[in-house]
């Protein structure tokens, strides 16, 4: 069943962020819990907290802390959108968030997309306004698992380390 979403996380974000991880849309367990990434089964906190060589952070103040502790950003790309669950492929009548604004507010140097569907929204909705291209990653969505496993996933999002050191 298709639904019209409105986006009601802000933005992880300080001014010592260096990077920025967009995703599409807050899946329905991500709205559940109240944060981004937050099915069970995604990947990502465990991939960022592997790279980092930290502690994977549990609920959504660790979560935050663990951001801003290492200078990462996390917004979505989209303000609003019809979806069918969490299925990227059914997203209709996307509405952009304003990551120029964003951009323009903060220090970050680069912008990472998460997945096939979050990199062609922000080339089309958001890279015009920016000026700024973005990086596209695997999605870390259990979805995702046939075609990345851990180890490949790792290695692909092991990119962002490189604009961390150039700080």
């Amino acid at each position: 069943m298709i639904e019209t979403i409105e986006h009601t996380f802000e933005p992880v974000c300080d001014r010592n962020s260096r990077i920025l991880i967009l995703g599409t849309m807050p899946s329905p367990k991500s709205r559940e819990y109240g944060f981004y990434y937050s099915h069970p089964q995604n990947r990502f906190w465990k991939i960022v907290s592997d790279l980092y060589g930290q502690k994977l952070p549990e609920g959504n103040i660790e979560k935050t802390e663990f951001l801003l502790r290492n200078r990462i950003a996390l917004w979505d790309i989209l303000k609003s959108c019809s979806i069918s669950g969490a299925d990227d492929s059914s997203i209709r009548n996307p509405v952009a968030n304003d990551i120029g604004g964003l951009l323009k507010k903060t220090n970050i140097r680069a912008v990472f997309t998460t997945g096939t569907k979050a990199a062609a929204l922000y080339r089309r909705l958001c890279e015009k306004d920016t000026g700024v291209p973005a990086i596209a990653l695997p999605s870390t969505s259990p979805a995702n698992c046939r075609h990345y496993d851990y180890d490949s996933l790792k290695a692909a999002y092991s990119t962002i380390l490189q604009y961390m050191e150039q700080s």
